[in-house]
């Protein structure tokens, strides 16, 4: 029975239930973390939540460089002509985007909203890449008048490209998509043209034709979260491939080979026992991988004193991922009927959109005494498959316990749901060590504004 008092202990029926560490198997026992985490990006983590509320997201502006540079550094000490072309899906928070910008990166966007949103933040036509398979004519006027490089998906927009080039007087600059099976993962052939069916040399030769199109690149996509850099090797065989046979066909030369994205982060995939270091492989390697292979395959451009095809990399989660981190706290705790230990954080999948196939990792801001045991974190939605970790070893939590949820990233702050509760602040830390918004917290008014009541429906009640 609780008393009236409210600093005192709200009484409990006791439980008896065995403590386990972890059932052993081949990839070792599984242990209980016991690392505590009290700053992120070296600011006091509880400062953080005073000032700026819970749930928040924190990211870091030095991270966010230095991941970008050294990815561009592992491709260009190995080919040289290489361009990096920052996925505005994966992050369009506008800090995160100029950030990108200012270090050299493209803008690579696959909507009409992406390209304006990139438009707005200053980035001129010629420096945006435009992919997707929903281009409306109104954007596409637009594009071709701004000079942006344009990526065909299928033949209607083939057309509908020629069509406004046309009614423009303009010859647009455009690369074709392809989808082939790279025999590593299951092809994505919904995007661009298909290479064994003969569809893409068919599609070449009509770009090649027309008065009012150049055709400058190829473009591909085999995939995300690509573990393994022998995808990227018979990716770019492939390519370089069916460059030569059109190049051999037609009269073209293409100029820029653009392999996607899909470049792992070092974040722990569902259904993978090991931890990512020992999973993900470096970026050197990816580039080792991928820089061999182009030169092999376009080592016969030198004897024909042609220059050598431009490289562009579309990475985004290998970039942004883990330059972000997610603040929660506890607001409520339980026992399962299995026995398990619950906690409700104030969090959950409306944010954390990644948990479906992520198991984040969870540190505790502050120690807590007890033994760990089998825990279930919830997030704050009354949906069933809220569920921010299915299964982690924690000690007894309390309410108000802050978690860091890592790394965050990478398509979170894209694909978040207003959904049931507000979207919270994003805050930047920069390289100074200063802290500023870069998104603010959501209120009703935001929510409302779209909103638009009739008259007669003014009134909640009559």
């Amino acid at each position: 029975m609780s008393s009236k008092n409210s600093n005192s202990m709200v009484w409990e029926p006791p439980l008896i239930q065995p403590h386990r560490i972890g059932e052993i198997n081949k990839f070792g026992r599984a242990r209980p973390r016991e690392k505590q985490v009290s700053r992120v990006f070296d600011i006091d983590i509880e400062q953080l939540k005073a000032q700026y509320g819970s749930p928040l997201f924190v990211t870091s502006e030095s991270r966010l460089r230095q991941n970008v540079r050294q990815l561009k550094r592992a491709f260009e000490v190995r080919y040289g002509n290489v361009s990096h072309g920052w996925s505005y899906k994966t992050n369009y928070i506008s800090a995160v985007c100029n950030i990108m910008h200012q270090e050299g990166s493209l803008a690579e966007v696959v909507s009409a909203f992406e390209y304006e949103k990139a438009r707005q933040l200053g980035v001129p036509g010629e420096k945006i890449i435009f992919n997707g398979p929903n281009k409306t004519r109104k954007i596409l006027e637009r594009a071709i008048a701004d000079g942006a490089q344009i990526n065909i998906d299928h033949l209607d927009e083939l057309q509908l490209i020629e069509s406004v080039a046309q009614g423009q007087g303009r010859c647009a600059t455009v690369g074709l998509r392809l989808n082939f099976d790279t025999g590593f993962s299951e092809p994505w052939s919904r995007f661009g043209f298909n290479i064994e069916s003969g569809q893409a040399h068919q599609a070449a030769k009509q770009v090649v034709i027309s008065e009012h199109l150049r055709l400058k690149g190829l473009h591909s996509h085999i995939g995300t979260f690509i573990l393994e850099p022998r995808a990227y090797c018979e990716q770019v065989r492939i390519m370089c491939k069916f460059m030569r046979d059109l190049e051999g066909r037609e009269e073209v030369c293409i100029d820029t080979i653009d392999i996607g994205g899909g470049l792992p982060s070092h974040n722990a995939l569902q259904g993978i026992y090991l931890p990512p270091d020992q999973v993900v492989p470096s970026i050197g390697e990816y580039a080792e991988a991928i820089c061999n292979t182009l030169v092999e395959e376009t080592m016969y451009r030198t004897r024909t004193n042609r220059p050598m095809p431009k490289l562009i990399i579309e990475s985004g989660r290998a970039v942004a991922d883990d330059a972000q981190v997610l603040l929660t706290s506890v607001v409520g705790k339980k026992r399962l009927p299995d026995g398990r230990q619950a906690a409700i954080l104030d969090a959950g999948t409306n944010l954390l959109f990644t948990a479906y196939w992520y198991n984040h990792k969870v540190d505790l801001a502050a120690p807590c005494r007890g033994m760990a045991e089998e825990t279930v974190l919830f997030g704050p939605l009354c949906m069933n498959i809220d569920v921010v970790r299915n299964s982690i070893q924690l000690p007894p939590l309390q309410v108000g316990d802050t978690m860091v949820i890592s790394p965050t990233g990478a398509y979170n702050n894209t694909q978040w749901m207003q959904f049931i509760e507000y979207r919270p602040n994003v805050v930047l830390v920069h390289e100074s060590g200063e802290v500023s918004v870069i998104r603010e917290a959501e209120n009703l008014a935001v929510m409302s504004a779209q909103d638009r009541l009739p008259e007669h429906l003014s009134l909640p009640f009559l």
